[in-house]
């Protein structure tokens, strides 16, 4: 049966009775197995997720997670708006799944992997999402976000929520979860459901910004900009060298409110604003990291993978000719078409061998969005094996759009030359089903929303023929996403 909330309170009966009588059934189970296996297991705790999933119509998930947050609950959002209204939202965590390291990656899909194939639950079935997932992301480095700017984002981080909903059209679903343990009792299981999904409220939009802010803002550089035109010119004089063909440099700028920043106004201003791109939150304690990226680092739908290569920027104007021109001359730059060959070389290079076929488009193609012209080329390849969207995630982390070639030397000069921790900046955001699938993008255009300040984070690929001033000046182009929304 279909659930429309359109006429209902702001408490609708999310789940029906014979939902209700499934996932009381398939908790008795979970606690079964939970404690069948603490027995034949001595040495771990026995644990099992238990699930039911169910269609919803007329909601918009992520307005409805915003709203029924409790205070320092986590919640998740990841929404493309062009991409036929697709969105992922999620809250609470019934389970967190954490590593640090190089084998964070690999870490967190073993332990996600037995959890899922563990499961008591429905097979995925719906818009992608549906059904138990894990959600969240990755540091940028394997020891990244150790600075207490970054606290409660851990190196590599998911968690299974206790509620989600995921849409696609008009298609809307709503999966509730819950891990037993052998001393759980299923009817306490089922009431704290009840009681989490009573609390819920069915908000038919995100909040908006407020119009006519009052107070003082600041924005301010966390070092000065020639700093950073300075750490450009000497990775010039190291790739000039020979030491490495590119290198992604980045740069902090604060945004100091005279009240708390709202996660949710901002998400919903940047939903509005960039249709196109990943719009995404990841709520931790009382900071949320948010943001706007076009950039895909890997969507898996069974044994297809795709990806995309984006590398070489420009802005954009408000006169359509003007724009077509700078657009063109993107295409026609030496330098952004030697960026971008790069990442696409990389790339490519990364999937074979985990692939039957791989294919790039032959020539780039200029993506617009709201403030800026990127140059992209689709990836496409069918996988050879059956891994999951985790784990390519960790076969294409980070690319040199994010990091630089080879990146082995420039992983050690990103940190001495930046000077900051990333945190999660230019990390992996995203989620993954049962089945393996998911969709992670790299976190770009982004700011950590922490109180009354929010740190924002840009970057750009430097080259050998990369200028100084230009480079920081597409920083500032790039910061345009999120300064507008953040400062009042």
């Amino acid at each position: 049966m279909t659930f429309s909330l359109r006429a209902r309170s702001a408490s609708p009966e999310w789940l029906d009775r014979p939902a209700r009588e499934l996932l009381s059934m398939r908790l008795q189970e979970a606690v079964r197995r939970a404690r069948s296996r603490a027995t034949a297991q001595a040495d771990r705790t026995g644990e099992a997720l238990a699930a039911v999933s169910v269609p919803l119509r007329g909601v918009d998930p992520t307005a409805v997670v915003v709203a029924s947050r409790q205070p320092g609950e986590p919640w998740f959002a990841l929404e493309q708006p062009d991409r036929d209204g697709t969105a992922l939202a999620a809250l609470g965590c019934v389970r967190a799944i954490e590593a640090s390291g190089e084998d964070r990656f690999d870490a967190v899909a073993r332990t996600w992997e037995r959890l899922a194939a563990d499961a008591v639950a429905d097979p995925p079935d719906g818009p992608a999402g549906t059904g138990l997932v894990a959600v969240g992301g990755f540091a940028f480095a394997p020891q990244g976000g150790r600075s207490p700017t970054w606290s409660g984002f851990a190196p590599g981080s998911l968690q299974v929520p206790q509620i989600a909903f995921a849409r696609r059209g008009r298609d809307v679903r709503l999966t509730v979860a819950a891990l037993a343990t052998p001393d759980d009792d299923p009817a306490q299981l089922l009431a704290a459901i009840e009681a989490r999904l009573e609390a819920l409220v069915a908000a038919p939009s995100l909040p908006l910004l407020d119009p006519a802010p009052s107070g003082r803002y600041d924005v301010v550089s966390a070092m000065p900009p020639e700093h950073y035109e300075g750490a450009v010119v000497r990775a010039v004089e190291r790739i000039r060298a020979g030491e490495l063909e590119k290198v992604v440099l980045a740069r902090e700028v604060q945004v100091h409110a005279p009240q708390a920043h709202d996660p949710g106004a901002v998400f919903g201003a940047l939903r509005d604003g960039f249709p196109g791109c990943f719009v995404y939150a990841v709520g931790r304690g009382e900071a949320t990291f948010v943001g706007a990226t076009p950039e895909l680092l890997v969507r898996r739908d069974g044994e297809r993978a795709s990806t995309v290569a984006l590398a070489g920027s420009t802005r954009r104007s408000a006169d359509p000719a003007v724009d077509d021109h700078l657009g063109e001359a993107l295409l026609r730059s030496d330098k952004d078409r030697g960026e971008q060959a790069i990442v696409t070389r990389r790339i490519a290079r990364a999937l074979r061998p985990h692939s039957v076929w791989v294919t790039a488009a032959p020539e780039p193609v200029v993506v617009r969005v709201a403030n800026i012209q990127h140059l992209a080329t689709p990836i496409r390849a069918q996988l050879s094996q059956p891994i999951g969207a985790m784990t390519l995630a960790n076969v294409l982390h980070p690319t040199p759009a994010v990091g630089g070639e080879p990146f082995a030397t420039a992983e050690r000069l990103i940190p001495q030359l930046e000077g900051f921790d990333r945190g999660w900046y230019a990390g992996p955001v995203g989620w993954t089903d049962a089945n393996g699938d998911g969709e992670l993008c790299v976190a770009l255009r982004c700011a950590l929303l922490r109180g009354p300040v929010a740190h924002l984070y840009a970057g750009v690929g430097v080259v050998r023929d990369s200028d100084p001033a230009a480079e920081l000046a597409e920083t500032e182009i790039k910061l345009q996403a999120l300064l507008p929304v953040l400062a009042g």
